[in-house]
């Protein structure tokens, strides 16, 4: 026993001792890299730093520690690298090689902090850390110049030097540009001359031979920053929107030149759209027969199947909300089998039926929601209990619940007339609300949101107020649904995992940076609602065929600027509006979507306006400095906000940030 521990104790020294490395993809390697978040070894070697989760981080590094002797703190790396961007011209942050005294990197950030820093580390001199950042977003915080660049990091992302990607032909004498996020390979070699104190950054297209210049160049004494004992390795991250990161090979070498790496053992890329075409047609015929054999297989066993038809998965804990649940046999019946033609709609959290029900008299709506985990099950439907207590003409009741395995199923009244948007956005012969319905519209959802902020026993964020969640009773009055949902998925996910819930375009700057929603949050989102209703338009796209803004707020905020708010109006009730309710609603709207969650209307303060007992005040002269930022961080930019906590007391549907309970009795 003592023989194989000092074995395995002198295996460990001499690893530790290594002065190079060299990984020709990553597959079948003896020393497995250590990776962490959601980076992963693909089964072809291929190293995938991130994929398309939004607001993830994740790093790689290599198992052991390397070490700096005095005198000996030259180095010499290279490795091969591919980004491509979730959606074209829109790109997601970026890759970091780093050297670092640790690989414990469980309290940093994604988007702008790329994985390696948070708000409070980024920049003190303790990191001990030297990286070399391959950035794809412009982040201001940190002033990067661009969001195509090469930066060069002491303890920081704000970089010692830093220069847009590029590299210098030999052949043609000349710098080239190179867009990172094109999807195609490249390789990057960093050197460190001691001697010197010389840090040169060269980077080329894959295959191409090392240039004869650098494209960064920077004078740094490392002594005092590199310790006896660092990991070396990558780290990355995404925001809202996010690149896919791969690693093809590495090389490190502290003793020389880092080895060249072998082109041919490098793994291949995913293919593009077009080679799978080519790849799906060629393969057709033996997936036809597949999928035939495969039915053959269901329908020798649905004779199984069948019996459980309507089973449901009942636990002991759920004894004290019978009086809240529904059979699946009935609410199967009242859909006649979710047959499509029952079919409403289709949400972003699931399928919704109508139905009717023999226990009660009227007809109701039959959400189906996916969900394949028991983690936080019990405090789901203890919420859905609390939720059927809330009681306001403009709030969708929920009646109750019904649980089956993998999914679970939200029984509501049924609305008639469908949701708001289903009449803004339309076909042509959907009937046109007028104005006076679209008024009393906005003050039923504003008198909701007051009631869920303040006046009930409990605050309640609703996360997720747009027009496609206002539905309409029989007599076209507003009834705000869709509690709850976001917080089902809420407890799904890992309490460390920083995520947005809501929809681009109604979600608070505040919030995309901070992950948390507060009842101001809130009033944002009701602030492009009423955009929304009063326009008669989306909050993003062109908004005018003679008008180059994209998004709503802009547009908008650019009529006020001129003196002409009303030329937003929405043309479909032109000649119809009163124009003082109108420019109430428009300027109202501008208030709400103020960038400064302090400078926002509260609900209160919003419903006396609408109702005529408050006068609106002027939008502030100031405002203009930060119109054009409403969108910034929710397309992946950041944007400079103070950091707002959630109200004391509050249930919130969606926030990522909490592991406790939503309820929290504290008003």
């Amino acid at each position: 026993m003592i023989l194989i521990l000092v074995l395995a104790l002198a295996v460990q020294i001499f690893a530790q001792d290594e002065t190079q490395f060299i990984y020709n993809g990553f597959q079948g390697s003896l020393n497995k890299l250590q990776v962490d978040g959601i980076a992963t070894i693909l089964p072809n070697g291929l190293l995938r730093m991130s994929n398309h989760t939004p607001a993830s981080l994740s790093h790689a590094f290599y198992p052991h520690p390397v070490i700096f002797k005095p005198n000996h703190l030259s180095f010499s790396t290279t490795f091969v690298f591919a980004m491509f961007p979730q959606v074209q011209n829109i790109s997601g942050h970026g890759i970091v090689f780093v050297i670092s005294p640790t690989t414990n990197f469980q309290h940093t950030l994604p988007a702008a902090y790329l994985g390696l820093f948070n708000t409070s580390t980024n920049g003190r001199s303790s990191n001990h850390i030297v990286a070399v950042e391959l950035d794809t977003v412009k982040n201001p915080d940190v002033e990067d110049i661009d969001g195509n660049h090469v930066g060069i990091d002491v303890n920081s992302l704000i970089s010692v030097d830093a220069a847009s990607a590029a590299y210098y032909s030999d052949k043609e004498r000349s710098n080239k540009t190179l867009l990172l996020n094109s999807g195609k390979p490249m390789q990057i070699w960093i050197d460190y001359d001691e001697v010197e104190m010389l840090l040169n950054v060269t980077l080329a297209p894959f295959r191409d031979p090392k240039p004869s210049k650098c494209l960064l160049s920077k004078h740094l004494d490392l002594s005092a920053i590199l310790l006896h004992s660092m990991h070396v390795g990558f780290t990355s991250s995404t925001g809202l929107l996010s690149n896919r990161h791969y690693i093809l090979g590495w090389s490190w070498n502290q003793s020389g030149k880092a080895e060249d790496l072998d082109t041919s053992k490098l793994p291949s890329l995913p293919q593009d759209k077009h080679q799978k075409q080519i790849l799906n047609k060629l393969i057709f015929p033996v997936l036809l027969f597949v999928v035939l054999l495969l039915l053959l297989m269901i329908a020798a066993a649905v004779w199984v199947l069948w019996r459980k038809k309507y089973e449901e998965l009942v636990e002991p804990w759920e004894k004290e909300y019978t009086t809240h649940r529904y059979t699946f046999k009935d609410l199967h019946v009242a859909t006649k089998g979710f047959k499509k033609s029952e079919l409403l709609g289709i949400g972003g959290f699931g399928k919704v039926y109508k139905g009717k029900l023999p226990s009660i008299s009227h007809q109701v709506a039959v959400k189906r929601v996916s969900h394949d985990s028991k983690q936080g099950m019990k405090e789901f439907v203890a919420e859905i209990s609390c939720m059927r207590r809330l009681s306001h003409r403009n709030l969708v009741p929920l009646l109750g619940y019904c649980r089956r395995k993998g999914e679970l199923l939200l029984v509501y009244e049924y609305m008639p007339n469908r949701s708001l948007d289903k009449h803004l956005f339309g076909k042509d012969d959907e009937p046109n609300l007028c104005w006076s319905k679209r008024y009393n519209i906005i003050k039923g959802v504003a008198s909701a949101l007051l009631y869920l902020h303040e006046e009930w026993e409990q605050v309640v964020l609703h996360r997720d107020v747009k027009a496609s969640n206002v539905l309409l009773d029989a007599e076209m009055n507003a009834k705000l649904g869709d509690f709850g949902l976001a917080r089902l998925y809420d407890h799904t996910i890992d309490p460390q995992t920083t995520h947005v819930v809501g929809t681009i375009g109604y979600i608070a700057p505040e919030v995309s940076r901070t992950q948390k929603p507060t009842t101001s949050s809130d009033v944002y989102a009701f602030g492009m609602f009423l955009l929304e209703v009063g326009c008669g338009r989306r909050p993003m796209g062109k908004q005018t065929d003679d008008v180059a803004e994209d998004f709503l707020s802009d547009w908008v905020y650019d009529c006020w600027r001129r003196g002409e708010i009303l030329m937003a109006s929405d043309p479909a009730v032109e000649g119809d509006y009163q124009e003082n309710e109108m420019e109430l609603v428009l300027k109202l709207g501008l208030l709400c979507l103020h960038p400064k969650s302090e400078e926002r209307p509260t609900m209160r303060q919003a419903v006396q306006f609408l109702n005529g007992s408050a006068t609106l005040p002027e939008i502030p002269s100031d405002y203009e400095t930060v119109s054009g930022i409403f969108f910034g961080e929710v397309l992946g930019k950041s944007v400079s906000f103070p950091s707002y906590p959630p109200s004391s007391g509050t249930i919130s549907h969606g926030d990522m940030s909490s592991t406790n309970s939503v309820l929290q009795y504290g008003r």
